[in-house]
């Protein structure tokens, strides 16, 4: 579910799935300077559990992890002044929201339904933005390897609204880096399940033996809906 640009007189994109179809390019458009080329763009489709079958295994390794050296932080890619966090925020938003000041760079307040149990927040301070896959998971399965401009561009991407969520700061904080191999949230795991395969394949990376058993399992007791995904 592609995302498009966003501007700041606020003829945004609400869709995500829009802007790819539109651009035909997603990682092309996606973060001036963050993204990765356009022409690398191709699109997977398939049934959930075959989407899991397909997922390459490797051992895992963490060694040399530093999350602000390799990956940095939330950027403000197109210059409107709001970085992803606030990109995220005002995407999944159920209501207008408030910003902290008049420059509308931070988002204050308005209505937001976390996925992971389901709860309402008013306040943009009592939600956590989650990279679906921890970047620490995304490390060891791949990232390591990566030039710094793709660990950029997957820490801020926006062109997939599966990889980034806003959810209960509470429940993002248990998660931890931990996979669905170890931590599964309350509601709708077959839906987090599947964000986390489409994420894997987005970005080409892969999973452990452990978390390729439990992917399994999990996705053999989850409807078989079908995946599409661009990979970046």
């Amino acid at each position: 579910m592609p995302l498009g640009v966003f501007s700041r007189t606020r003829s945004r994109v609400t869709s995500y799935a829009t802007a790819a179809a539109a651009s035909g390019a997603v990682a092309g458009l996606l973060l001036t300077g963050l993204a990765v080329p356009a022409e690398a763009a191709t699109t997977y489709k398939a049934p959930l559990r075959t989407a899991v079958k397909s997922l390459p295994v490797a051992t895992e390794s963490n060694t040399g992890y530093d999350r602000d050296r390799y990956f940095g932080d939330w950027k403000d890619a197109n210059g409107d002044c709001q970085n992803t966090r606030a990109e995220v925020l005002y995407t999944e938003r159920k209501a207008a929201v408030s910003y902290t000041t008049a420059k509308r760079c931070t988002v204050k307040s308005g209505k937001w339904v976390t996925s992971w149990d389901n709860r309402t927040h008013t306040s943009a301070s009592a939600v956590q933005i989650d990279h679906t896959v921890p970047v620490h998971e995304a490390w060891g399965s791949g990232a390591k390897k990566w030039s710094q401009a793709r660990r950029v561009a997957f820490y801020n991407d926006l062109g997939d609204s599966r990889t980034l969520n806003a959810q209960t700061s509470k429940l993002n904080s248990s998660k931890g880096a931990r996979g669905p191999e170890q931590w599964l949230p309350p509601k709708n795991r077959c839906t987090y399940v599947s964000q986390w395969v489409a994420v894997k394949i987005r970005w080409g990376l892969s999973v452990d033996k452990t978390e390729k058993a439990a992917l399994t399992k999990l996705a053999n007791a989850c409807p078989n809906t079908t995946l599409s995904v661009t990979k970046a």
